[in-house]
């Protein structure tokens, strides 16, 4: 199938130009003839669409860009739905910060006290995309990167069933590092790989070619480990303890003492500095002769900033993490696979099943799986360790807890996931923080049933 229509959802969003320039070059060229960008900030939609129409052409026609105001009038013909959406924007994210700072927690985007405050806005938001994409565009497929994308997907399964897909660039990202650091050409495939976890909290613990794992002495290599971005963060100590490389970040699992140190010692959270990045960008792209290079350069200033705490203050991020080419190309394959049936392998977020027996079957895991027409399904893998398991199963319970208040109004379940975080340590804590997060967001205060 060719020339099919896909909605954009969260189209004024910053990273959809990424999107975009994978779909007007190969090997993606002429799998959609039509973008659609929705955004309840129609401002930020069209200066995205100015960023767009100045891409450098491919080989093929680009892709038709309309902008409409009103999810209603963009899903109907959609035949695949991309949505990344920050529910609360800029100053939700840096209330999800600040927020827990103040109770001595944690304050990240996606992970503990933050993470969860974060799903309580998200999941509700992205629910009605999900009810809307049921009566409007019953047949399109949603592939998600609304964070947190694991907990996400998984209240969205409740609606779309198997045709939502959750995508996140950090598992794939860390495979290719360690594949390209250990020699190992994956051509592809994912048959030698074994990686294990949920959304921003696996492991990569095997990397096989031709029967002989490289993965061993990648990890007991300290040159080698210094020349890729989680080989430096994790260090050769830690990583010979493990046995296996973890996803970038568990570092706020294994170093979370530095990391919240670090994160308090600075002058601005992370979201206090993509807003200030950010804060005429908009307004510069709906009026610059030149919006591509004005977005080029503020995309390279974000990225060069991601993930600061865990680097030291004089080390830069590697050109490659730079140069993009990272989730839009997971949500890529996704999309040509689901459209043709081109069978591809991608670590992604989707249901269990039987995969691990330890888990609900209705969980949301991150594993390797294979797409094709019919959806995408984990392929086989072996049993988490005990060390694995018992974070998973925990911060599991904690997702299933987010998810049930989000949907369910159910502020006692919300209380029981701030509590039952392993970052959160202890249950005034956890009602410190939640009764900060409902005076920083009345609405949330207001969501509780009676």
């Amino acid at each position: 199938m060719s020339g099919a229509t896909l909605v954009i959802v969260g189209g004024g969003g910053f990273r959809v130009p990424l999107v975009y320039r994978a779909l007007s070059s190969a090997p993606f060229a002429g799998l959609v003839s039509d973008v659609v960008l929705v955004d309840t900030l129609p401002d930020r939609a069209h200066a995205i669409a100015r960023v767009l129409g100045a891409l450098p052409s491919g080989a093929r026609p680009a892709p038709s860009v309309r902008v409409e105001a009103r999810l209603e009038d963009a899903l109907p013909g959609a035949d695949l739905v991309f949505a990344a959406v920050r529910s609360g924007g800029a100053e939700g994210r840096i209330l999800d910060e600040r927020v827990a700072l103040a109770c001595g927690l944690l304050g990240q985007e996606t992970v503990g006290a933050g993470g969860i405050a974060y799903a309580l806005r998200s999941i509700p938001d992205m629910m009605r995309v999900a009810t809307l994409m049921r009566d409007l565009a019953p047949d399109a497929w949603l592939i998600n990167f609304t964070n947190p994308a694991g907990m996400v997907t998984e209240a969205l399964s409740a609606v779309l069933g198997s045709r939502v897909i959750g995508i996140c660039d950090s598992a794939s990202g860390l495979v290719t590092r360690a594949a390209r650091a250990a020699g190992v050409d994956l051509r592809g495939s994912l048959t030698g790989v074994d990686y294990v976890g949920l959304n921003h909290l696996g492991w990569l613990r095997r990397l096989d070619v031709d029967g002989h794992d490289r993965l061993p002495g990648l990890l007991t290599d300290a040159p080698r480990l210094a020349g890729f971005e989680e080989g430096r963060l994790f260090g050769p100590d830690l990583l010979r303890v493990l046995g296996a490389l973890p996803n970038e970040y568990l570092f706020y699992y294994y170093f979370h003492r530095e990391a919240l140190r670090s994160i308090r010692a600075a002058d601005r959270t992370r979201g206090e500095t993509l807003r200030d990045q950010q804060a005429d960008l908009f307004p510069r792209l709906l009026a610059s002769a030149d919006p591509f290079g004005v977005w080029e350069a503020a995309r390279r200033e974000r990225e060069s900033g991601y993930l600061a705490e865990a680097r030291p203050a004089d080390e830069e991020r590697d050109e490659a993490d730079l140069a993009g080419g990272g989730y839009e190309r997971v949500a890529l394959q996704v999309m040509r696979s689901l459209l043709t049936g081109r069978r591809a392998e991608l670590i992604l977020n989707v249901r269990n099943g039987t995969t691990f027996a330890e888990l609900p079957a209705d969980a949301v895991v991150e594993v390797p799986s294979v797409v094709d027409a019919d959806g995408a399904r984990p392929l086989p893998a072996a049993p988490p360790t005990p060390h694995q398991l018992g974070l998973m199963a925990a911060v599991k319970a904690v997702e299933q807890d987010t998810v049930r208040a989000a949907v369910h109004r159910d502020r006692d379940a919300a209380l029981r996931a701030f509590a039952g975080h392993p970052l959160v340590d202890s249950f005034h804590a956890a009602t410190r923080v939640l009764a900060g997060y409902e005076e920083a967001f009345p609405a949330l205060r207001a969501s509780w049933s009676d």
